[in-house]
């Protein structure tokens, strides 16, 4: 099974960073299997729908807009991303992330099984670094990536000594341009 754990977000605009965040926490503690592609997307454009092809699962973490209090972690399947109409966005990436799974979905390439995670954000403006209510959700979201490899047979293990997260858009040079 070839599974895509894909972060979506912009590491300049604030709580859209969450992706990428946790990609790299995940790889600084944790060993992944080798049918687990870590693929940082940045903010998607059509090519997506290119790189997703092939893949048998999708796991991606994002900041979510939907209702409710910054920080609150909400999980999507497969089933309700490409419903025939979703009652609101939940990525600031849409169309981009649900349009290249329709895509898929019409060849009869999408992956099987789709979850799409994450928290809604504090801010998504201009700026380096995480909001503090996003950051306390990342544990939550770690923990239901990490259930959802497990579920999948492909459970990640933790590095026997946990490296520093390579977040090198809040090095010192980044955090001076706050």
């Amino acid at each position: 099974m070839k599974i895509c754990l894909m972060g979506v977000g912009n590491v300049l605009m604030g709580d859209d960073a969450l992706g990428p965040f946790l990609l790299k926490s995940l790889e600084a503690a944790w060993e992944l299997p080798s049918n687990v592609t870590v693929f940082d997307a940045g903010t998607p454009g059509l090519d997506l729908t290119l790189f997703l092809d092939g893949f048998d699962v999708l796991i991606a973490v994002d900041a979510l807009q939907a209702r409710g209090a910054p920080g609150e972690v909400r999980c999507y399947r497969r089933a309700e991303l490409l419903a025939p109409a979703l009652p609101v966005v939940i990525s600031p990436h849409e169309p981009t992330l649900r349009a290249a799974l329709l895509r898929l979905d019409v060849f009869g390439r999408c992956p099987t099984q789709v979850l799409l995670v994450g928290a809604i954000p504090a801010s998504v403006a201009t700026g380096i670094g995480l909001s503090d209510a996003v950051r306390r959700a990342i544990p939550a979201i770690e923990a239901q990536v990490l259930r959802e490899l497990e579920r999948l047979g492909a459970p990640a293990k933790p590095r026997a000594v946990p490296q520093p997260a390579d977040l090198w858009w809040e090095a010192p040079l980044a955090r001076s341009l706050r």
